[in-house]
C-alpha cells in the first residue's frame, strides 16, 4: 500500500483494541476503495422492502425506506437517498460508525464465526500443523478467556526483564529489534517493498514510526482538541504502567517521559500530506550512506539482528526521521529510551493480554479516540485477530462457502466493461496530447486484474499454533510474518501475491504491481448481486471498479507506468493540465465542513476523491452500454440512470461519532461518505439530467468551479 495508507491500516489495528499483525509492514503500496476499523462499523441487518423477489425489486432492490423524500435530490442528495435510513438507525454502543459497508463486514464475519467454531470444536482430530489445527486452536486460545486472565502480564515478562537489563545502545538496538519482530512498533519500521524505480524486485524499506497517537500532529498541533488528547493520552499511558506494577508517582513520571520522547519523534516526521506524493519516499541507499545519515545506531548491528545481515541497500522513506532520530538516540538518556520500549511492548499486545488491560487499552484507544461506548464481543475480535494471523487459511474455506465461480466470472465481465469504458475515454480526452494518451493506454493494457482470491495460497507451515497461551500465538504469528516479508529482500517480485485476504470489504489499486484487486468478501449484496438490475451493480461495485482503475491515474497511481516503476510518461504540458484538474478537487474538498468547524483536508483525501469521481464517470459509462440503460424502463418509480445513482449513495450511507470523524479527517486519506457522495455528483452532468437537476441547486457546481478530468 502507499506507506500512509500502510500505516493508517497499522493505526486501525493497532490502536482499536485489535491485535497486532506484522503484515502491514511490508511496505506494499495500495490505493484503497474504503478504510475503516477492522471489525468496526458493522451495521444492522437492513429491512428489505417487501414484495416480489428479482432484479430490482424485494431483497434485490433499492429500500425505498432509507429515503427521505422531504429532501430534494438536486439540493441534498445524500439526505435524499440515505435521510431515512439516519432518522431510523442509531450507531450500536460498541462502534464508532455504523453504515452498509459495516453491514456487509459482519454478515462476513458471520460467515466467519461459524468456520472458526466449526474448526475450533473439532481441532483435536485435526492433523497436527495443518490449517484447520491451526485455524482451530488460534481461534480458541484467542476466546480462552479464563486462561489468559490467570496470565495477566506474565507473558511479557520476560521481555519486559530484558528491557530492564539493557545496559547500553548496543543492547537497546537489539532489544528494538526483537520487539520490531514480534509486532511493537518501536523506533521505526522495517519491512520490504519493490523498488520504486525497479518493480521487478523487492528492496529493503525503512519508514518512519514509532508513535502511539494516529498522527504526528498529535504531539505538535497546538488546538485544544490535541491539547486534550494529550492530556487523555498520558493518564493512559500512565495507567498502563501502573498495571504493570509500577506506583501511581512513578508511573506518571514515566508517562510524561514516553510523550516527551515520542514527541521528538514526531518533530521529524513527514506530514501525511508530504507521504501522498510517491517522489518524497524514495531514498535509496547503499548500508554506508545508512550508517552516515544514523552515525549513532549500526544497521550492519542491526540487520544481524533482525536475521538479514546480507541486505545491502535499503530505501530510507523519510531521512529526516532517520537523521532526527539519530540525533534523539545521542541526546536522551538511555533510561528514558528504556521507558519507552516498555511503553510500546505493553501497547502492543495490551488487546491481548487480560481483562484490565484490554479494558485500559480501549478506554483510550476505542472511547476517547473514537467515541465507542463498549468493546466489541470476544468472538467478533477473536474471529478479526484470525483473520489478521491466518487470513488466507480462512479465506479458503471463505470463498468455497460463499463465493461460487459464478460470483468470479459476473465481475470480471463488469472489470472489462468499465475497462472499455476507460480505454475509450482515454482515446478521447481533449486535454490529452497523443504521447501521452499512448502511454496512458498502454499502462491500462498492461493492468492486472484480481478477483476473489489467490490463485496460490500463502503457506503457514513455519507458524508454530497451539491452543494457549494466546499472547504466544500471536507473537509467533507477528514473528512469522516479519520474516517472510523480508525474506523477500532482493528477490524478483512475486506478482500473484494479494495484499488483503479475501473476506477483506475493501479493494485496491497497487501502483507498483499496476493491478487492481477485488476480494470476495465486497463482491457481494449490496455491492454485487447477480440477481440485481444492472443499474444497481454498476452503481455499486461498479463505481469501486472503476474508482480503483482510476486510482492507476490519479495524482500518485499517475507517477508510475505500465511497469510500477516510478517514471515520468507525461509531457510537461500534459502534467501542467492534470494538475490543474487535480487542484479543482483539492478546494472543492477544503470546502466541505466534517464536524464542527473541521474541514476536510482536500490534499490529503485527493487521490480518493480522484478515484471516486473517475470510478463513477468510468461506472455510468460502461453502464451506458447495458439494454437497460438504453431501455428507460422504470423500477421501484425511478428511471434506469436515478438508481444507478442511487446505489452509489446508499454504498456510503453511514453515521459517525463526532471523535471518529475528527480522527478519520486527521488520517484518513478518505472523505467521509457524505461527501464521497456530494463531491463527485455535483460536478456530474449525467447526475443533473438523471434528476432534472438546474444550475441554481446545491447539486449543481457553477461550471467554473466544476471538476472534471476523466
Amino acid at each position: 500500500m502507499f506507506p500512509h495508507k500502510k500505516h493508517f491500516a497499522l493505526i486501525l489495528a493497532a490502536f482499536f483494541a485489535l491485535p497486532l499483525a506484522a503484515r502491514a509492514q511490508s511496505g506494499q503500496e495500495t490505493c484503497t476503495a474504503y478504510l475503516a476499523p477492522a471489525g468496526f462499523g458493522a451495521g444492522v441487518k437492513m429491512k428489505a422492502k417487501k414484495g416480489k423477489s428479482g432484479p430490482g425489486t424485494g431483497t434485490h432492490g433499492l429500500n425505498l425506506a432509507n429515503f427521505d423524500r422531504s429532501v430534494s435530490p438536486c439540493k441534498d442528495f445524500y439526505d435524499f437517498a440515505a435521510g431515512g435510513w439516519i432518522k431510523t438507525h442509531q450507531i450500536p454502543p460498541a462502534y464508532p460508525s455504523w453504515g452498509l459497508f459495516s453491514e456487509l463486514a459482519q454478515k462476513n464475519q458471520r460467515v466467519l464465526r461459524q468456520i472458526l467454531d466449526r474448526e475450533a470444536a473439532n481441532r483435536a482430530k485435526a492433523l497436527p500443523g495443518s490449517n484447520d489445527q491451526k485455524l482451530g486452536d488460534y481461534y480458541a486460545s484467542c476466546l480462552n478467556t479464563q486462561q489468559i486472565d490467570a496470565g495477566g502480564a506474565k507473558p511479557i515478562q520476560p521481555e519486559l526483564r530484558r528491557i530492564e537489563a539493557i545496559a547500553n545502545m548496543a543492547e537497546l538496538e537489539a532489544e528494538a529489534a526483537r520487539l520490531q519482530a514480534m509486532g511493537a512498533r518501536v523506533l521505526f519500521n522495517f519491512g520490504s517493498t519493490q523498488d520504486y524505480k525497479n518493480s521487478s524486485q523487492e528492496i529493503a524499506n525503512l519508514f518512519q514510526g514509532g508513535l502511539g497517537m494516529p498522527d504526528r500532529d498529535d504531539y505538535l498541533s497546538d488546538n485544544s482538541h490535541a491539547t486534550k488528547l494529550r492530556e487523555e493520552y498520558e493518564a493512559h499511558v500512565a495507567k498502563m504502567f501502573g498495571l504493570l506494577g509500577d506506583p501511581a508517582t512513578r508511573a506518571a513520571a514515566e508517562a510524561k517521559t514516553v510523550l516527551m520522547v515520542e514527541t521528538q519523534l514526531a518533530q521529524d516526521s513527514m506530514s501525511r500530506v508530504e507521504e501522498r506524493n510517491p517522489e518524497n519516499r524514495y531514498h535509496k541507499m547503499d548500508l554506508a550512506q545508512v550508517q552516515a545519515l544514523t552515525p549513532h545506531f549500526s544497521w550492519k548491528r542491526y540487520l544481524v539482528d533482525v536475521g538479514f545481515p546480507s541486505i545491502s541497500t535499503i530505501n530510507v522513506s523519510q531521512p529526516k526521521f532517520f537523521a532526527g532520530l539519530d540525533a534523539n538516540l545521542a541526546k536522551l538518556p538511555l533510561a528514558d529510551w528504556k521507558i519507552y520500549l516498555r511503553w510500546q511492548l505493553v501497547h502492543a499486545f495490551a488487546p491481548d493480554l487480560s481483562t484490565p488491560f484490554v479494558d485500559a487499552n480501549f478506554a483510550f484507544y476505542g472511547q476517547a479516540l473514537t467515541g465507542a461506548r463498549e468493546i466489541q464481543p470476544r468472538w467478533r475480535r477473536c474471529v478479526e485477530a484470525t483473520n489478521r494471523q491466518l487470513g488466507m487459511a480462512l479465506g479458503q474455506k471463505y470463498v468455497a462457502q460463499a463465493f461460487p465461480p459464478s460470483a468470479k466470472a459476473a465481475a470480471l465481465k463488469m472489470v472489462h466493461n468499465i475497462m472499455n469504458a476507460l480505454r475509450a475515454d482515454l482515446a478521447t480526452l481533449p486535454w490529452m496530447s497523443p504521447a501521452t494518451r499512448a502511454a496512458a493506454l498502454d499502462k491500462l493494457n498492461h493492468m492486472m486484474i484480481k478477483i476473489g482470491y489467490p490463485e496460490h495460497w500463502l503457506n503457514y507451515s513455519a507458524y508454530h499454533v497451539v491452543s494457549g497461551p494466546y499472547v504466544e500465538n500471536v507473537i509467533r504469528g507477528n514473528q512469522f510474518e516479519f520474516h517472510r516479508v523480508l525474506a523477500r529482500v532482493g528477490k524478483p517480485v512475486n506478482r500473484s501475491r494479494w495484499g488483503m485476504t479475501p473476506p477483506t470489504v475493501n479493494a485496491y489499486y497497487n501502483p507498483s504491481m499496476n493491478e487492481i484487486v477485488f476480494p470476495a468478501g465486497i463482491l457481494q449484496p449490496p455491492f454485487f448481486d447477480p440477481k440485481a438490475d444492472d443499474a444497481l451493480n454498476y452503481g455499486g461495485i461498479g463505481a469501486v471498479i472503476g474508482h480503483e482503475m482510476t486510482h492507476g491515474f490519479d495524482d500518485e497511481g499517475s507517477k508510475f507506468d505500465a511497469y510500477g516503476n516510478l517514471k515520468n510518461w507525461w509531457t510537461p504540458q500534459d502534467r501542467l493540465n492534470f494538475r490543474a484538474r487535480a487542484e479543482c478537487i483539492a478546494n472543492q474538498f477544503d470546502t466541505y465542513v466534517a464536524v464542527g468547524n473541521l474541514h476536510e483536508n482536500g490534499h490529503l483525501v485527493l487521490g480518493e476523491s480522484i478515484a471516486d469521481l473517475g470510478g463513477l464517470t468510468l461506472a455510468y459509462k460502461a453502464f451506458e452500454k447495458t439494454p437497460e440503460f438504453r431501455s428507460h424502463k422504470r423500477i421501484q418509480g425511478f428511471t434506469p440512470q436515478q438508481r444507478f445513482f442511487l446505489a452509489f449513495a446508499r454504498i456510503w450511507t453511514e453515521k459517525e461519532r463526532p471523535q471518529f470523524v475528527r480522527l478519520m479527517v486527521k488520517i484518513n486519506p478518505h472523505p467521509i461518505g457524505r461527501y464521497r457522495v456530494i463531491g463527485p455528483l455535483s460536478n456530474m452532468d449525467e447526475f443533473s439530467r438523471a434528476f432534472g437537476c438546474h444550475g441554481n441547486e446545491l447539486m449543481v457546481r457553477p461550471p467554473a468551479d466544476r471538476c472534471k478530468i476523466w
